[in-house]
C-alpha cells in the first residue's frame, strides 16, 4: 500500500491534486498564500548583537585545530585516567572519554594499532549479525589500519599532535571524507558527485590526528526522523535491538553509542544530530548557524543545517567542537558571528556562573509528550539543577509553533530539492526508496512565493524568540517527545511514512534549525522499559559556551544513573 501511494502521487495531475489537498488540510495553503505576513523575509538567519558569555576562554578560529583542542583540554575539569583503568568496571557503567584513550596511548597500555584491529573486528562482526545492523556505508580496513599506524609511530617517537591523535571518529555519509564516496544514504549520488577533498570540519579533525572509520549510515539524503534506510539495511538502537536509533544520523549515534568510536560527525538540519542522540543515550551538539564551515558537506548551501559532533561525554563533545569551529570566510562577512569561546568547567567562577542561568521552560511542551516518562524524567532534572546549583526555573511561553513548523519545512525542502533536481529529473529519483520520493513529490509543490512567505515566517518567529531570551538565558524542552520506536518489520525492506512518529521526534528540535540557534542534546535517563531519555538546551546565538556548561552540570548530577547498552563493545580494553 505504501508503495501504491508514493505512486499514485507522483502521477502529475493526480498527484498535485493530492498534495494540495493534503497542504490545505494541514492550512499550509492559508498560511503560505492566503495570510499578509507583515514581516520582511530572512532568508538565512540574522542576530543581533550579543552580550559576551562569562567565565569563558576565547578560541582563535583563525588558529591551528590542535591548539583549540589544547585550550579546550585546559577548560576541561580534573579527571585521573590512571586511577579509572584500574577500578572494578562491574560496579558501575561509563564510558572510555578521549582522555582515557589518550592516557592508554602515552602510558603505553594500549597502541592506536591495536585498538583498530578491534574496531575492525567488531565492524565484521556488525556486518555479519543477524538481524542486521549494518553502522557503515563505506569502510575500508586498510585504510583503518594505515591511519593507526601513522599515529602509533607518533606515540612511539614522543611525539603526538593532539589530545585526539589515535582517537576513532566516524563520519555521517552526506560529509566528504577522502578517499570513501559519499553517498548520502543513496544509491546513486556517488556516481554524479566525486569526492575530491576532505570537507572543511574533517581537514581539521584529520589535522589533529584522529583516525576515521569510515563512512557512517543514515536516512537517505536525511529526509527522515528514524534512520529507516531500505537501501544498506537499518542501524539498530543499541539499547534495544528492535528499536530505531532515530534519524538522519543513525549510523554516527550508534557508533558512539556501541563504544566502537569516541565521536562522529553528523549533519543536523531537522534535528538530526540531536534526535538520534537523545535516543540512543549519548550527547549531541548542534552548533548556531555559520560557527563550523559546512564546505564539503551535501547541504553546504542550506541555511538550516550544520555540522556537529556526537559523543559519548560532553566534554569530548567540548574537544570535538574546538577541533572543528570556524566560519567560513562568507559567513564572517554576512553575519558577523561574536568570537568563539569554551567555558572554563572548573572554576569556582563557573559554578556562580552556572548558578546565575535563567532557564525557559514551557509547561505545554513538557505535556505535549507521547509518554510522561520523557517529561518526568525531564522534570526531575530541573529540579535537581535548581537544588544542586541554584540556576531559576522560569515560565515562558513559545508563539505561533505550527507557523514555525510549516517554514521549517519549506525552508528545508526547497533547499533540498533545488539541490537535487538536476539528478532527480535526470532519473535517479526513480532509484531513491519510497519516503524519500514522498517527500521530493511535498517539496516539489512549494513555490517560490511559498518559499519568501516562508522567510517571513521565519523573521516573524526570530523575533518571538529574541524577546525570550531578554527574559531567560536558555530554553530547556525533552529532546524528543518519545523514546526510541520499534521498528516494524515492514519497513525494512521498502520504508515507511509514519508522521505520527516524525512528528513526536521532532517536536521540540525545529527552532534551532529555522533559526540557527545552538542546542545540546544530553542523557537524562531512561523510561520504564529502559530506553535512554534526553533533554535538551537551546542557547543565544553563538552562545555554545553557555549550554556546553549547563550540559556539564546535567551530566554530573546523571553519572550515577548510566546504563550500559545492550549491544556494547569495550574497545580500549578488548582481549
Amino acid at each position: 500500500m505504501f508503495k501504491l501511494s508514493v505512486k499514485i502521487v507522483e502521477i502529475p495531475v493526480i498527484g498535485s491534486l493530492i498534495i494540495w489537498s493534503l497542504k490545505k488540510q494541514n492550512k499550509m495553503i492559508e498560511m503560505l498564500r492566503n495570510t499578509v505576513i507583515p514581516e520582511p523575509p530572512m532568508f538565512k538567519p540574522e542576530f543581533p548583537p550579543q552580550e559576551p558569555e562569562p567565565g569563558v576562554a576565547i578560541v582563535d578560529e583563525d588558529g591551528k585545530p590542535e591548539d583549540r583542542v589544547e585550550l579546550a583540554l585546559k577548560c576541561l575539569p580534573h579527571h585521573d585516567p590512571a586511577t579509572l583503568w584500574n577500578e572494578d568496571s562491574a560496579t558501575s557503567f561509563r564510558y572510555w572519554k578521549i582522555r582515557d584513550y589518550a592516557h592508554a596511548y602515552r602510558a603505553k597500555l594500549v597502541t592506536p594499532s591495536a585498538v583498530a584491529e578491534h574496531v575492525i573486528s567488531v565492524i565484521k562482526e556488525f556486518q555479519e549479525k543477524k538481524p542486521p545492523m549494518p553502522l557503515l556505508i563505506s569502510f575500508d580496513e586498510k585504510e583503518v589500519r594505515k591511519q593507526a599506524a601513522a599515529s602509533t609511530r607518533r606515540f612511539e617517537e614522543g611525539c603526538p599532535i593532539s589530545i585526539l591523535d589515535g582517537i576513532f571518529v566516524a563520519i555521517k555519509d552526506d560529509i566528504d571524507l577522502h578517499p570513501y564516496p559519499s553517498k548520502g544514504g543513496t544509491t546513486w549520488l556517488h556516481e554524479v558527485r566525486p569526492v575530491r577533498k576532505d570537507a572543511v570540519s574533517v581537514s581539521r579533525l584529520r589535522s589533529c590526528g584522529v583516525v576515521f572509520v569510515g563512512k557512517a549510515n543514515m536516512h537517505e539524503l536525511g529526509m527522515g526522523t528514524t534512520g529507516n534506510s531500505p537501501n544498506y539495511g537499518t542501524t539498530r538502537n543499541p539499547h534495544a535491538l528492535d528499536r530505531y536509533t532515530g534519524g538522519s544520523s543513525s549510523g554516527p549515534a550508534a557508533l558512539v553509542a556501541c563504544g566502537i568510536c569516541s565521536a562522529a560527525l553528523g549533519t543536523d538540519g531537522g534535528g538530526s544530530v540531536r534526535i538520534p542522540s537523545s535516543l540512543c543515550g549519548v550527547v549531541g551538539l548542534k552548533t548556531t548557524y555559520g560557527r563550523t564551515d559546512i564546505g564539503g558537506a551535501l547541504c553546504d548551501a542550506g541555511t538550516v543545517e550544520i555540522i556537529g559532533p556526537i559523543t559519548s561525554s560532553v566534554e569530548d563533545s567540548m574537544l570535538v567542537y574546538a577541533a572543528i569551529l570556524g566560519s567560513s570566510p562568507e559567513v564572517r562577512i554576512s553575519m558577523r558571528p561574536s568570537l568563539p569561546c569554551l567555558p572554563y568547567l572548573s572554576s569556582h567562577e563557573s559554578m556562580d556562573v552556572l548558578g546565575s542561568l535563567r532557564l525557559g521552560k514551557y509547561t505545554e511542551w513538557f505535556n505535549d509528550v507521547h509518554s510522561t516518562d520523557v517529561s518526568d524524567k525531564c522534570e526531575d532534572i530541573l529540579s535537581l539543577l535548581s537544588k544542586a546549583h541554584g540556576c531559576e526555573v522560569m515560565e515562558i511561553v513559545i508563539p505561533e509553533l505550527h507557523e514555525m513548523s510549516v517554514a521549517h519545512i519549506v525552508s528545508i525542502g526547497c533547499e533540498a530539492q533545488c539541490g537535487l533536481n538536476p539528478y532527480v529529473n535526470d532519473g535517479k529519483g526513480e532509484r531513491s526508496s519510497y519516503d524519500l520520493r514522498t517527500n521530493l513529490a511535498l517539496f516539489g509543490s512549494f513555490s517560490g512565493s511559498d518559499y519568501v512567505a516562508a522567510q517571513c515566517l521565519r523573521q516573524r518567529i526570530m523575533h518571538h524568540h529574541m524577546e525570550i531570551f531578554k527574559k531567560v538565558d536558555v530554553i530547556v524542552t525533552p529532546t524528543t517527545g518519545m523514546t526510541a520506536p520499534k521498528i516494524p518489520p515492514s519497513a525494512l525492506k521498502h520504508g515507511e511514512s509514519n508522521l505520527q512518529v516524525s512528528g513526536y521526534l521532532m517536536r521540540f528540535v525545529i527552532a534551532p534549525n529555522l533559526l540557527g540557534l545552538p542546542a545540546i542534546s544530553v542523557p537524562v535517563g531512561y523510561d520504564k522499559q529502559g530506553l535512554p531519555i534526553g533533554l535538551q538546551i537551546i542557547g543565544r546565538p553563538w552562545a555554545e559556551a553557555t549550554i556546553l556548561r549547563l550540559a556539564s552540570a546535567i551530566e554530573e548530577l546523571c553519572v550515577k544513573s548510566k546504563k550500559q547498552p545492550a549491544s556494547f563493545y569495550n574497545i580500549l580494553r578488548a582481549k
